[in-house]
């Protein structure tokens, strides 16, 4: 169970099963086509209507609820939208918060460090899109029996969680973007989700549309993110 029992509960530990050992060559290969993979991925903000399949997205969303969480609380929900009236009213509320944001409420230094983005409170994607996953945090967890249950390390586990379910959206042949409008309260309101639950980002999901173009920027060269001590 994803939660314990008494405060004593003794760990069960069962065989490590789904390990299995490459030859380093073959671990190469993996590593080396695994990055070429994810070298590719780039965020998009023009999509195309196309449906996606659902199994599509259930399979992504089990890869995220795989991730590591402080002890192993999972303090998650993915409230996954694409009801074209819910996506509408979700778009309305964050372009509110976006127009406050771009024409006001931000600081310069920071619509100058989203200038060669191209970014403004137009979020078009936001209906256009086939799917819409909202994840949540969640401060705390409730039993079967109505008892809350803190979770641990709740943004860091849900941060992992998030870069898994990128991953796996653009492993599966799909395009995505984060999206964070602030504050983000209104999801709750809009999803149906409780108070112990927090927005933590929309991932906008489906295929990029035909014309789409994304921002001539670049990563920093892995020179500058590593150390090897």
């Amino acid at each position: 169970m994803w939660y314990m029992h008494n405060a004593m509960a003794k760990p069960n530990f069962v065989p490590l099963t789904g390990y299995k050992e490459l030859s380093r060559k073959e671990m190469l290969r993996r590593a080396a086509a695994f990055r070429e993979e994810m070298l590719r991925r780039r965020t998009v903000r023009q999509f195309s209507n196309r449906p996606v399949p659902r199994e599509i997205l259930e399979d992504c969303l089990r890869v995220a609820g795989s991730a590591p969480s402080g002890a192993n609380m999972q303090p998650w929900h993915f409230a996954v939208v694409s009801d074209p009236e819910i996506k509408h009213k979700i778009r309305e509320a964050a372009e509110k918060e976006e127009h406050a944001f771009y024409h006001g409420r931000a600081p310069q230094e920071w619509l100058d460090a989203l200038a060669p983005l191209g970014t403004d409170e137009h979020k078009p994607y936001l209906d256009a899109a086939p799917y819409l996953i909202v994840v949540f945090s969640q401060t705390f967890g409730v039993t079967p029996a109505g008892k809350k249950v803190k979770n641990y390390y709740v943004m860091e586990s849900v941060g992992i969680a998030a870069g898994m379910l990128i991953a796996a959206v653009h492993h599966a042949g799909l395009v995505s973007l984060t999206h964070t409008p602030s504050p983000m309260g209104f999801l709750n309101r809009l999803l149906g989700r409780p108070a112990r639950e927090k927005p933590y980002l929309i991932l906008v999901v489906g295929y990029p549309a035909e014309n789409a173009s994304v921002p001539a920027i670049a990563k920093k060269p892995i020179e500058e993110i590593r150390t090897f001590l």
